[in-house]
């Protein structure tokens, strides 16, 4: 069997520390094998040096002076045969913006030799094939793309509709995200994923944000532990149900009148 000829990878980052850091890990990376055949510490001498030579995956951060690292991801896209880009950040709540420009991985700072290993395998399996966009429109004039919650699944990355997602609930060190159909961890700390959501989520709890849409009723039931013990001691708590899985949430009493709020703005 002929060796897998190693990938061409231009390094896309205003930080010189961040691209020795980039250059090390790629030499220790054997399979695949990888080369670092250009560096770029802006998105414009980026794009001149792709004028020019060719590359199979762009290690690219998001935030840089002048055009960040989205903007550059969307002008690729409109490249014959555009690089696989790889975004390498230090900041997370970009993930939904990066995967909407077709981005192949997701890498958040100090990056892992092995999520970096499993990003370039990624591009291995996909070098050759078509551009996911065979003719894509210029970056003003690109569609708004529904928003996304990115997963990883056993090394697989998952982009979860915002419109599926019932609830987010934090159980030991995962944040659980529930849809109609399956469940799904996350390794997202739920305050952060509050922040990115916004007003489509509602906490009702210290451990869980409710799709404000998923939300049937909001009621007093009596509610047992795992134990059969009362929960906190009371023979009863307010919970909301879930319609779609015919489930109930208990709702704590700080976050109570929040909800009630939501209801009344949803003509519950």
């Amino acid at each position: 069997m002929e060796p897998t000829p190693a990938l061409r990878v231009l390094l896309v980052d205003d930080e010189e520390l961040s691209r020795l850091r980039l250059r090390t890990l790629l030499a220790d990376c054997i399979d695949p094998p990888a080369v670092v055949v250009g560096e770029a510490a802006t998105a414009a001498a980026a794009l001149q040096w792709l004028t020019l030579h060719a590359a199979d995956v762009v290690l690219l951060d998001i935030r840089m002076p002048g055009m960040d690292g989205l903007a550059l991801a969307a002008r690729l896209r409109a490249m014959p045969r555009p690089p696989r880009v790889i975004f390498v950040t230090a900041h997370a709540e970009h993930a939904l913006a990066a995967f909407e420009v077709e981005a192949l991985d997701y890498l958040t700072k100090p990056v892992r030799r092995l999520r970096l290993q499993e990003a370039l395998a990624r591009a291995v399996q996909r070098r050759g094939a078509a551009p996911p966009v065979s003719a894509p429109a210029p970056l003003a004039e690109l569609p708004p793309a529904a928003p996304v919650i990115v997963v990883h699944e056993r090394g697989e990355l998952l982009r979860v509709p915002l419109s599926e997602v019932l609830y987010l609930k934090a159980e030991q060190k995962y944040v659980t995200l529930r849809t109609a159909h399956r469940t799904l961890l996350l390794d997202d700390p739920l305050a952060e994923l509050e922040e990115r959501l916004g007003h489509r989520f509602v906490r009702i709890h210290r451990n869980a944000l409710v799709a404000c849409s998923a939300v049937a009723a909001l009621e007093r039931r009596r509610w047992l532990d795992e134990r059969g013990g009362a929960l906190g001691g009371e023979t009863e708590v307010w919970a909301v149900r879930i319609a779609a899985t015919d489930e109930w949430l208990a709702v704590s009493r700080r976050q109570l009148a929040g909800v009630r709020e939501m209801l009344a703005a949803e003509g519950l």
